[in-house]
């Protein structure tokens, strides 16, 4: 099993992603945005950041990286993709997820940890988070918006893939700290393979970074292809 976290100029938690795949044991590297190809690799991870700066829109430039055209390919082959914060943007961009991230209700840079738990538990990426998880946010532009229509196609092919929530999992209006339609924190593809999600699980797999619940979303990555 090989994961690739994909370098874009900007991104800046890519070593935080290898460092914590790593750590679980995963053969990680790093792919280059111009590289065109993803052959050899059984999971995709575009981490976060803030590529070519967020000018334009966050993700708008780096979703047209050469390397993106391999990523769309392996997502259409099946293949497990996640994007994180800033990679959420770009899967967005690049038309592999629906929606949109506009800022933060306040208008203000937001660095803390929060609560989620996982509605859809079909996917890969979901199916070992039984609990609320504690996990970062670190992030300006994470308020996810859809058009009715969407959110409601969403719902009803269970494609909402984690909600924030309280420590308890009560999902409420105070647990939310964007303003997030539906307090969606990520959304999965029709497949269920390309997970987007706005809060950090690569920062949340070492105890001494003050939570382990990260762990869930690549140990049943690792299990699956195991077995």
């Amino acid at each position: 099993m090989k994961a690739a976290i994909v370098q874009i100029p900007g991104s800046n938690c890519d070593q935080d992603a290898l460092f914590g795949l790593r750590g679980l044991g995963i053969e990680t590297e790093y792919v280059w945005h111009a590289s065109d190809t993803l052959t050899g690799f059984d999971l995709v991870v575009i981490p976060g950041g803030f590529t070519y700066g967020d000018y334009l829109r966050c993700g708008a430039i780096a979703a047209r990286a050469p390397v993106m055209d391999a990523v769309r390919q392996f997502a259409e082959g099946g293949g497990p993709v996640i994007g994180i914060c800033n990679g959420f943007q770009v899967l967005i961009e690049a038309g592999l997820l629906p929606g949109a991230l506009l800022p933060n209700v306040g208008q203000r840079f937001l660095c803390r940890t929060v609560h989620i738990k996982a509605v859809n538990r079909e996917s890969l990426w979901t199916q070992a988070c039984e609990k609320p998880l504690a996990m970062p946010i670190a992030h300006n532009e994470g308020r996810y918006v859809a058009e009715e229509e969407t959110l409601k196609r969403l719902s009803q092919e269970n494609r909402i893939a984690f909600v924030y929530c309280t420590p308890t999992g009560e999902v409420t209006e105070e647990a939310n700290p964007n303003g997030s339609v539906q307090n969606i924190a990520g959304v999965l593809n029709e497949r269920g393979n390309v997970l987007g999600m706005m809060p950090h699980p690569e920062r949340a797999i070492l105890q001494e970074l003050g939570s382990t619940d990260g762990r869930c979303l690549f140990d049943a990555f690792a299990h699956a292809h195991a077995t």
